[in-house]
């Protein structure tokens, strides 16, 4: 089945669109206005509906353009995440995906070996924060490093550090050196036949 095509803007309006920059209001224009006129609606409800698709629009570009300047490990989101599958107790993995932690300025430590998904699980978590339109900062400690040193060389150490703090939720993934240093810990600490590590565990500490 097909519908008519809706006529195009007059063309003065369509100027004055591309002049304010309301690229998602102009497309969605014509439709809305072909179906108000047909469906008498309200003035303010096409008004709204027109505010609306731009703003729709413009929230979809910036969490895009945040995913892609943040360079996340894997691009895995809380949606992928398989909760019955993970060792993490059920509870315990819908306390931070809340994300009420990041408001209360609390601390998050997710830790387990490679291959219990502690980082598809951060990585998640930062995905979905972004989706609320929080400002997320993700670090590996390689590029952490490298950002402080660079500001030192600069002399521009404390700049860097408040544009950093600036973010409401600053993700450090520090996986690789950390969980060798674990690893190694835990070899040489822990009696033969002592039990083992829970394969992964979430903290959750006031900041």
């Amino acid at each position: 089945m097909t519908f008519p095509q809706a006529p195009a803007l007059p063309e003065e309006l369509d100027k004055l669109m591309r002049r304010m920059r309301l690229p998602y209001m102009r497309k969605a224009a014509p439709d809305v206005l072909a179906t108000a006129r047909a469906q008498r609606w309200d003035p303010a409800e096409v008004l709204r509906l027109l505010i609306s698709e731009e703003v729709t629009g413009r929230d979809a570009v910036t969490q895009r353009l945040r995913r892609h300047s943040e360079n996340f490990a894997t691009g895995k989101t809380l949606a992928s995440w398989r909760a019955e599958d993970s060792t993490i107790l059920e509870p315990t993995q819908n306390s931070p995906a809340t994300l009420e932690w990041i408001g209360r300025a609390e601390n998050l430590m997710i830790a387990g070996p490679s291959g219990t998904g502690e980082r598809h699980f951060t990585e998640g978590l930062a995905q979905a924060a972004i989706e609320k339109d929080l400002r997320v900062a993700w670090f590996t400690l390689e590029t952490l490093s490298a950002a402080i040193g660079k500001s030192k060389v600069d002399g521009a150490t404390a700049r860097t550090v408040a544009r950093i703090c600036r973010a409401d939720l600053i993700v450090i993934d520090a996986a690789e050196a950390f969980y060798r240093i674990i690893d190694a810990a835990y070899e040489r600490r822990v009696p033969s036949g002592a039990g083992s590590v829970d394969p992964c565990c979430v903290r959750l500490r006031r900041g």
